[in-house]
């Protein structure tokens, strides 16, 4: 097997979780704050460290550890349950008015995997990369913090609600 993309506990890696499709489903704030209680629910009782992180309508990128469990097992809890989460907020949102457009893409997206019940939600693969050295750890704080700037969500890194570089964080952050 690839030692490409392992991971060990206490590693620091830098992960991306991507949406099938690179659907833009974060752009709706209910969607994204369901994201922050899952990601602080996993820090609370999962020994899931997370240093830095920006919630892009597509994506979320993040610098995380796990103290004890494999950083996979925790990352696919987290993936399953805000996935049947989101869907669930999706299928039961009134006001949705891409309801149908989502539910369908997500639909086309499960087709080619048998064990989904209905819809795919994330992209299977994460492609952690483990940060060792302290520059390539800044270079990627630099990354995710300014990657709302970069897509021309905002014009200053702290403005952006769902990061890190905002000083009013909805994630808990753990200390570098």
């Amino acid at each position: 097997m690839s030692e490409k993309y392992k991971t060990y506990p206490g590693g620091t890696f830098f992960v991306t979780l991507s949406v099938v499709g690179w659907i833009d489903v974060f752009t709706r704030r209910e969607y994204a704050d369901e994201l922050v209680d899952n990601l602080n629910y996993c820090s609370a009782h999962k020994g899931f460290h997370i240093y830095s992180y920006c919630i892009m309508p597509s994506h979320l990128h993040m610098i995380c550890s796990v103290d004890k469990l494999k950083l996979s097992d925790v990352l696919r809890d987290f993936k399953s349950y805000s996935a049947k989460r989101i869907l669930n907020m999706i299928e039961n949102n009134p006001t949705e008015s891409r309801k149908e457009w989502l539910l369908y893409l997500f639909r086309f997206f499960k087709q080619s995997i048998r064990h989904n019940k209905d819809y795919q939600f994330w992209q299977h693969h994460n492609h952690p990369i483990d940060l060792t050295d302290a520059k390539i750890f800044q270079q990627k704080i630099d990354y995710i913090e300014q990657n709302p700037v970069v897509a021309g969500l905002v014009t200053d890194a702290a403005y952006y609600t769902f990061s890190s570089a905002n000083p009013d964080s909805l994630v808990k952050l753990a200390e570098v």
